[in-house]
């Protein structure tokens, strides 16, 4: 199954939580989409409740379910809680940290600044949205990048970033100082849900 790449808006209202993490999506509806919509009563299983809860993680990160998978066995071999691990390696991608860092106003759009060159790592130019930042790495836009309006909008549009990130805004470059607490990241999220799903 590829990544999702339609409405993320009717996403959200499907599953009842803000994909873009603005809240907008559920100011006006917040039903699920569709013609009767607003006076769905339907019963929901164990099953429905674990893959609804997979699902809105894997379209916040907007990711194919196959690389989510992957991504989640490789937290499995990790120490320490598995569903925490899963998050944290999640907000580790290169693609998260650049929306994190306010210089894309979407994850799909800090996506397309990495894959089209625009990022770097520790000076060195890369590509891949799935790259895992380790602590201590160094995420900037690249000089010649620097006066894109994407960016500069992105960056007027920004009102915090996260306490486990630097960012120096002459340089345009941040820096994950620590890997994140699970207080810090998608208190709505019930990843032992996720962990079920998977261990079906």
């Amino acid at each position: 199954m590829s990544r999702y790449t339609g409405p993320s808006w009717k996403k959200s209202r499907r599953l009842g939580f803000s994909i873009l993490e603005t809240g907008k999506e559920l100011q006006r509806r917040p039903f699920a989409p569709g013609q009767h919509g607003a006076n769905q009563r339907r019963k929901v299983t164990e099953y429905g409740l674990q893959l609804h809860e997979k699902q809105k993680l894997r379209y916040l990160y907007g990711m194919s379910e196959r690389q989510f998978k992957n991504l989640y066995e490789k937290a499995g071999k990790m120490s320490g809680i598995h569903g925490e691990n899963f998050i944290f390696l999640l907000e580790s991608r290169l693609d998260n940290l650049v929306y994190r860092l306010g210089l894309a106003r979407t994850r799909r759009q800090s996506r397309q600044l990495v894959n089209h060159g625009h990022v770097t790592v520790d000076g060195k130019h890369v590509d891949i949205p799935s790259y895992l930042v380790e602590p201590g790495q160094v995420i900037s836009i690249r000089e010649k990048s620097r006066n894109l309006t994407i960016v500069k909008e992105a960056l007027e549009a920004t009102i915090s970033r996260p306490v486990y990130m630097t960012f120096d805004e002459n340089t345009l470059s941040g820096t994950l100082t620590r890997l994140p607490m699970r207080d810090e990241l998608l208190p709505e999220i019930k990843e032992h849900l996720i962990v079920e799903f998977y261990s079906r």
